[in-house]
């Protein structure tokens, strides 16, 4: 079987329609709900991210590896809160450290013993000296930029191209743009990824392809004079998942050790879900600034910045002010410290691992029989079908692909009682700590599904 087995795409619009009804008449309850909210939530979200096509899913609760929404349907959840649900749902532990925080008190804007526990646990991971906390992702990545700015008295940072690092104004630039907005590939643009953005700030953000070693090397032999940093994600998430070419995170390193410019990983996405040690571990290399959050917390919000004595001695001393009145408060880092010690241990990761081979050797067989233009990426507990039939390397390798495939997968798995992120082909599978063999064998069976109606 090949590609040129596959129905011609107008066959992927009909399998969408389809699907799309049967989406709307599995939730009468989430439209009810929508329609309500649309009068005091903009949108009828809390969270543009939340918008899914045909509508919002509205859930009402969850345990373990499931999610059941307003209209009573149950799914094997490989959503994950956006990755942010490595411990999976109520965990026993997360609940018992959570509730005993609660009955003891939730913030006092000083520091428990729970944040040093935490922060040791994260110079073991990830080789870093010293930690702060934060709330988000976004705090953490938005430190990081300053601290660069600081460190070096440069004002320009440089990201990936279409890279995500929050939604603070130097981070927004390049994130998801079109092909007619990045620019030629030699020199990349630096587009706004919004309104409200000055203009002024944007220009202060420098971007290179992923796997580009010449393109970093050139702006850097260019500009280093004003560059204080690069900041990027070991495994770019962002466009679902494109892994660093065999020494391109070493000449990263390498280059950027040599210009003088200080290198963050953004490990947000990465940091837990890829290996104990996120990015940084399962790669070898260290940079000088390291951003966590998402599984951090432990299913609450949290944030988490590392970085080498030198550059953590500006916070310390007081040349940098890293500030916040929740920033390490008592039930987060309760929650923290039992997703680090008592959940993400080895033998759940040697289950990820199991877990996650079975649901890409299965795919991977289901792609070669019936002749899908795809092939599967994985790593740790994430992972991606990728709609293309050679390997992406960078963004704009990404752009190319058509996410109507995305999107009607997205559609079985979820008719199909499996909750994936509602955003195609940008977005990756989640696997949790309390999933086992038969949420992988429901992914797997939906896929089939898709596949066999795609070719039929």
């Amino acid at each position: 079987m090949t590609t040129t087995d596959i129905k011609p795409t107008t066959r992927l619009d009909a399998l969408i329609e389809e699907q799309e009804a049967i989406f709307l008449e599995r939730q009468p309850r989430s439209s009810e709900l929508l329609g309500r909210a649309r009068k005091s939530l903009a949108g009828g979200v809390t969270s543009n991210w939340q918008i899914a096509r045909p509508q919002v899913v509205w859930l009402s609760h969850a345990k373990g590896s499931k999610v059941y929404d307003a209209d009573g349907n149950e799914y094997s959840d490989f959503h994950g809160g956006y990755g942010a649900m490595a411990v999976g749902h109520a965990h026993p532990e997360i609940v018992t450290a959570v509730t005993e925080r609660v009955a003891q008190g939730t913030h006092f804007a000083q520091p428990t013993e729970d944040s040093i526990v935490v922060a040791e646990e994260l110079v073991a991971r990830f080789g870093l000296p010293q930690w702060r906390f934060g709330n988000s992702g976004t705090e953490a990545t938005m430190d990081a930029f300053h601290l660069m700015r600081a460190a070096t008295g440069r004002d320009c940072i440089v990201k990936i191209e279409g890279a995500y690092h929050g939604h603070h104004d130097s981070a927004m630039v390049s994130v998801a743009s079109s092909e007619d907005e990045i620019g030629p590939v030699e020199h990349p643009s630096s587009p706004a990824a919004g309104s409200g953005l000055p203009r002024a700030l944007l220009d202060l953000t420098l971007v290179v392809p992923f796997n580009d070693l010449e393109a970093l090397e050139r702006l850097l032999a260019q500009r280093s004079s004003e560059i204080g940093g690069l900041i990027m994600e070991p495994i770019m998430m962002g466009a679902g998942i494109i892994l660093p070419e065999e020494g391109y995170l070493e000449g990263v390193r390498e280059i950027t050790r040599r210009y003088g410019v200080l290198l963050a990983f953004d490990e947000v996405k990465t940091g837990f879900t890829t290996g104990p040690g996120g990015g940084t571990k399962l790669f070898g290399v260290t940079p000088d600034i390291i951003c966590l959050a998402k599984s951090l917390g432990g299913g609450l919000p949290c944030g988490a910045l590392g970085g080498s004595a030198d550059v953590m001695g500006l916070i310390a001393d007081g040349r940098y002010e890293q500030v916040g009145t929740f920033n390490g408060n008592p039930l987060t880092m309760a929650a923290s410290r039992a997703a680090l010690t008592r959940v993400l241990t080895s033998d759940v990761y040697e289950r990820w691992d199991v877990l996650r081979e079975q649901v890409v050797g299965s795919c991977t067989e289901i792609i070669a029989r019936c002749g899908l233009p795809a092939h599967v990426v994985a790593v740790g507990s994430k992972g991606c079908i990728t709609f293309s039939e050679s390997p992406v390397r960078s963004y704009r390798d990404f752009l190319a692909i058509d996410d109507r495939y995305s999107h009607c997968h997205w559609l079985y798995q979820h008719n199909g009682g499996v909750f994936l992120p509602p955003w195609g082909k940008a977005e990756q599978f989640s696997i949790s700590a309390q999933h086992d063999g038969s949420d992988a064998d429901r992914f797997i069976a939906n896929f089939e599904r898709f596949a066999e109606a795609l070719r039929a």
